[in-house]
């Protein structure tokens, strides 16, 4: 008896998953829904023919469903959703055609991958992803209390620093407030303190990681990168050696400029739409680090940059990508060996 090879897509939701079986040749063999639990799925799929490749699209939780049905022995791909979303070619959204969408192409090869991360690893990004929360909700707590202060045309005596010891005694206990923005001043300070304080509980967190993981440790030596740029890189990269090329690293970190060429016309657009934004951020202040604080290498590929002309924006993005081609040839061997 012939083994049939089937393809299976999964359209993922809390509570139930859309099963799509199809056979070599893209015949429906199944299309429906079961309980999202991987032990159902598989037997659903299993049904019909030994299972050559399953996929489902990237969306929270799909990674650990993902990662069950590989210890159970399939394989198993994470689609980017937005690529899927474009080749669909079609504007009604089910989850039966969804299905269908993933497993067939996965059978004919055009699924566009996404990698799927190790455990261990997304609990890192989930941890580095929740301070970047907590940040933004300091930076605005800080931009509430300016416009309080804007609002009342209040300025601090003297040349006092803002966000010093001296600044905030000032907010709390000397500045000509009514009593209803006093007591919002005193909320948003609070508020403030209380961030400080689950900050840095955070990142005594990454510095346990820190210390028990070779790569963040490899990424700490190098000149001007902090523990926030080395977990950020350790979180949203992984592994090193999963790309082929440095180029093909900082395309996936944003930090590349995005070619708008067409018939006579050269044109770089900026840099390309792509990869995390607060990861691109981090590489773009490591970037001014390292030209501002003179090491020499990337201070000497600025200051070249900058007398042929370039502006500056551009001459910290070009370092910012230099930087991680080089740094691509330096992990490597560290990424095989983690």
């Amino acid at each position: 008896m012939a083994i049939v090879k089937v393809f299976v897509g999964l359209d993922y939701h809390q509570d139930e998953v859309q099963v799509c079986v199809l056979d070599a040749a893209g015949k429906i063999l199944c299309n429906r829904s079961v309980r999202n639990e991987a032990e159902t799925i598989r037997l659903t799929a299993q049904r019909y023919g030994v299972v050559e490749a399953a996929a489902l699209e990237a969306c929270c939780g799909a990674a650990n469903l993902a990662q069950e049905l590989v210890d159970g022995g399939w394989s198993v791909s994470l689609a980017h959703p937005g690529f899927v979303a474009r080749m669909k070619q079609n504007p009604d959204k089910t989850d039966f055609a969804d299905a269908h969408l993933l497993a067939d192409l996965l059978r004919v090869g055009y699924l566009p991958k996404v990698w799927l991360a190790p455990e261990r690893l997304r609990r890192l990004r989930r941890l580095v992803r929740f301070r970047q929360q907590l940040v933004d909700q300091r930076r605005d707590v800080k931009l509430r209390v300016r416009a309080l202060l804007r609002e009342n045309r209040l300025r601090p005596p003297g040349d006092v620093s803002p966000w010093t010891r001296c600044w905030l005694a000032w907010l709390r206990n000397d500045a000509a407030l009514q009593d209803d923005d006093h007591w919002m001043m005193n909320q948003h300070l609070e508020m403030l303190a209380d961030l400080n304080l689950r900050i840095a509980d955070i990142q005594k967190q990454l510095q346990q990681w820190a210390n028990n993981d070779a790569v963040m440790q490899k990424l700490l030596s190098f000149s001007q990168v902090g523990l926030i740029t080395a977990a950020m890189l350790r979180a949203e990269v992984g592994h090193f050696d999963r790309f082929r090329t440095g180029k093909q690293l900082s395309r996936f970190c944003g930090v590349t400029p995005r070619n708008a060429s067409s018939g006579q016309r050269q044109a770089d657009a900026g840099l390309i739409r792509a990869g995390n934004p607060d990861l691109r951020r981090v590489l773009i202040e490591l970037a001014h680090r390292l030209i501002n604080r003179f090491d020499d290498r990337w201070c000497g590929l600025a200051t070249k940059l900058m007398r042929a002309g370039k502006k500056k924006n551009v001459v910290v993005a070009a370092v910012a990508n230099r930087w991680l081609r080089w740094l691509y040839h330096q992990m490597k061997s560290v990424a095989l060996a983690a």
